[in-house]
């Protein structure tokens, strides 16, 4: 899982097995790990309506609702948005770049955008 994360806006993008495993498992997280402690990002799946977020110590937790998850996971939907406060929220399947890029992109969703 990746995020950008500029002023008040925070993107999430998720690989094809992301989507399956919060589908499955109602959560997925990723760690970046710092010197004196982690900085953690996950999705969790609520029974809430819209998405939400907090920041807690050193964890971001994104609250994503259960049809969103169930849409994400079973249809061509490319993701939702929502807000917390002053913080805009997007998830989104992480999609094949057009242009070179040194990361492995094998797990990405195919890029609508390659296709004639």
């Amino acid at each position: 899982m990746k995020i950008r994360i500029k002023d008040n806006s925070i993107r999430f993008r998720l690989t094809q097995s992301e989507v399956s495993e919060l589908g499955s498992n109602g959560a997925v997280s990723s760690v970046t790990q710092f010197v004196d402690k982690p900085f953690i990002y996950t999705i969790e799946k609520t029974g809430e309506d819209v998405l939400c977020a907090s920041f807690i110590e050193n964890k971001i937790i994104l609250k994503m609702p259960s049809a969103m998850i169930k849409e994400l996971v079973s249809t061509d939907t490319v993701g939702f948005d929502g807000q917390t406060g002053l913080v805009k929220l997007l998830v989104e399947k992480d999609f094949v770049c057009i242009d070179n890029t040194v990361e492995d992109q094998s797990d990405n969703y195919p890029n609508p955008n390659l296709t004639c």
